[in-house]
């Protein structure tokens, strides 16, 4: 005997990760999620990777403290001097790269700029490198804002895909 109800087909199963393994795609009404802010994304990052930096100019000193005259003009500190100074501005650098969207955080950021600058008294490569990152924070300043200034007026433009958590 046959039915002449539909029986339903196998509803989508979860993968392994816990989600469904169709696409999900949001019915009107649904809530969406704000996007995450470019200019804080960039900023963290660029922290990030200096921080990594930093590590590899600690590392750097570290081994650089027996030879002579490797430091410039100037004579290397101690290896506790180096691996506290440097540890100190790594931690610094972590910790802003979690705080850049809080009030204050962009400022901190652009000020710990010149510590990282300042390594290249001891490591004198880090002046280019430091440099380079100076630039990088700057332009992931500008092009984040850039982005996230777009990003609101298209959002403007299309209030159906705009975020409309409230």
């Amino acid at each position: 005997m046959s039915s002449t109800t539909p029986t339903p087909g196998p509803a989508a199963q979860p993968s392994r990760h816990g989600r469904s393994s169709g696409p999900v795609r949001p019915s009107p009404g649904d809530r969406i999620a704000p996007k995450k802010s470019a200019r804080s994304q960039f900023a963290s990052t660029t922290l990030l990777l200096e921080a990594f930096v930093v590590v590899f100019a600690t590392l750097a000193a570290y081994g650089l403290r027996g030879v002579p005259s490797a430091g410039g003009p100037y004579e290397l500190p101690g290896a506790g001097s180096i691996w506290l100074v440097g540890g100190v501005l790594t931690l610094v650098l972590i910790i802003l790269s979690r705080a850049v969207g809080s009030p204050g955080g962009y400022v901190a950021g652009s000020v710990v700029q010149l510590p990282v600058l300042a390594v290249g008294f001891v490591v004198p490569m880090m002046f280019v490198v430091g440099g380079i990152f100076v630039v990088l924070w700057f332009v992931s300043l500008r092009l984040g804002g850039r982005i996230d200034r777009e990003r609101a007026a298209y959002d403007a433009e299309h209030p159906d895909t705009a975020p409309n958590i409230g």
